[in-house]
């Protein structure tokens, strides 16, 4: 019995490890590997273990099963009832990864497919170059509605994969005991990849990834963040004017092209829904049904253009669609996942070592999350929330091993 439960455990492992990779490329994919891998783990005899998050995370489960009984259509909620599904990586991750080694190869692997997807993307991108040559259009603005997508079908979920992965990366160049061969193909890799997360023209990704790089900097080499901005000051001034024309966008729109009108129409609309639904929200998948009942009168017809399904920001959209205190449920789970790996930081020896880069990579990544989380709703992208709580739950599993060497579970 002990050996067959050891294969299933093995076969769990597998096949969580080919679910977490998968999400780069297939949902489908991602979540038949789920279910096997939580087959197999069920019938291992393996005990079940979840990180040290489920207070907060349980009530913002309930926050939302709460918010869609109380809607006016409870119904339309079920998908995101169904996408409860995903929250089982973290189960799943935390019960069949053992050590840091383990973790390390994920990340690997994460690292090859993001950097085929952003090949991808720089073929499109040509693609996509030629064909406003064809047809005589602005570069600028036939691109702003078509952009690049590497296996992803959003940009937006194409640059926060690639962002996380990014992150994870660099953590492991600053922070891991990577040998020379290795680090030069990350550098490469990184390369690729921030060429990816350039030409996806997300301003939000953008952002986060940036200040979220500057932490994992600071506590590599506190020096090189006096010259980091300008070395990005100075790589933006020496690029394309469609890079340039893309920052410039942050303070002056191309018209409604680009998206800081809508953002406004968003955000107005979302403080009015809070402020009549405090408590627990419009319920999931009202905010799109109800958006032109909440919206302010004095906003002007018709809208800037842009997706208005839902408020590109997790603040406002959680706290509209589900309550304020479910929002804050969701931030305790954040702000306690930077608290416990921060913690374990202060146990870590001395010196690089791979338990130190994945937790400083995971902080990174829930920053990253946090701020990218102002300009869109990136916990609400299936493939971002799933690659977010296997970075999570690979976390704890490290912080584990840091504060209880030699566990069961080490």
């Amino acid at each position: 019995m002990r050996s067959s439960g050891t294969a299933l455990e093995r076969v769990a492992f597998y096949f969580t490890c080919g679910s977490a990779v998968a999400i780069l490329f297939s949902i489908a994919a991602s979540h038949i590997l789920l279910a096997l891998a939580l087959a197999a783990l069920l019938m291992s005899g393996v005990p079940l273990r979840f990180p040290p998050v489920k207070l907060p995370l349980a009530l913002f489960l309930a926050g939302t099963v709460i918010s869609m009984v109380l809607s006016s259509d409870p119904a339309s909620g079920r998908p995101q009832i169904r996408k409860f599904f995903v929250f089982l990586l973290l189960l799943l991750v935390y019960s069949v990864f053992r050590h840091a080694g383990q973790a390390l190869w994920l990340i690997w692997l994460w690292i090859g497919v993001a950097t085929l997807s952003s090949l991808r993307s720089l073929v499109q991108f040509s693609e996509k170059v030629a064909e406003a040559e064809r047809l005589g259009r602005p570069f600028y603005t036939f691109y702003m509605a078509e952009r690049i997508t590497g296996f992803m079908s959003h940009w937006m979920t194409f640059g926060g994969q690639l962002m996380i992965v990014l992150l994870m990366m660099s953590a492991l160049v600053f922070f891991g005991r990577e040998s020379t061969q290795r680090l030069v193909l990350w550098v490469i890799c990184g390369a690729i990849c921030s060429l990816g997360i350039l030409l996806s023209f997300g301003r939000g990704v953008w952002l986060a990834t940036a200040l979220a790089g500057l932490y994992l900097v600071w506590y590599w080499r506190k020096v090189l963040v006096l010259a980091l901005p300008v070395v990005l000051a100075v790589l933006v001034m020496a690029g394309p004017d469609f890079i340039r024309a893309r920052v410039r966008s942050s303070f002056q729109p191309h018209g409604d092209i680009d998206s800081n009108q809508h953002r406004v129409v968003t955000y107005r609309t979302g403080v009015e829904m809070i402020k009549a639904h405090p408590l627990f929200g419009l319920g999931p998948e009202q905010v799109n049904a109800q958006f032109e009942k909440y919206l302010p009168g004095d906003i002007p017809r018709p809208l800037p253009t842009g997706w208005y399904g839902h408020l590109h920001n997790i603040y406002l959209h959680y706290a509209a669609e589900r309550g304020i205190p479910t929002l804050m449920a969701l931030l305790w789970l954040l702000g306690k996942v930077i608290h416990d790996f921060w913690r374990a930081l202060k146990k870590v020896p001395p010196g690089p070592g791979v338990e130190k880069a994945i937790l400083h990579g995971a902080i990174a990544v829930v920053l990253a999350i946090l701020i990218e989380g102002v300009f869109e709703l990136n916990l609400g992208d299936t493939e971002v929330l799933s690659m977010f709580l296997t970075v999570v739950a690979l976390g704890y599993v490290v912080r584990d091993n840091v504060l209880q060497p030699g566990s069961a579970h080490a």
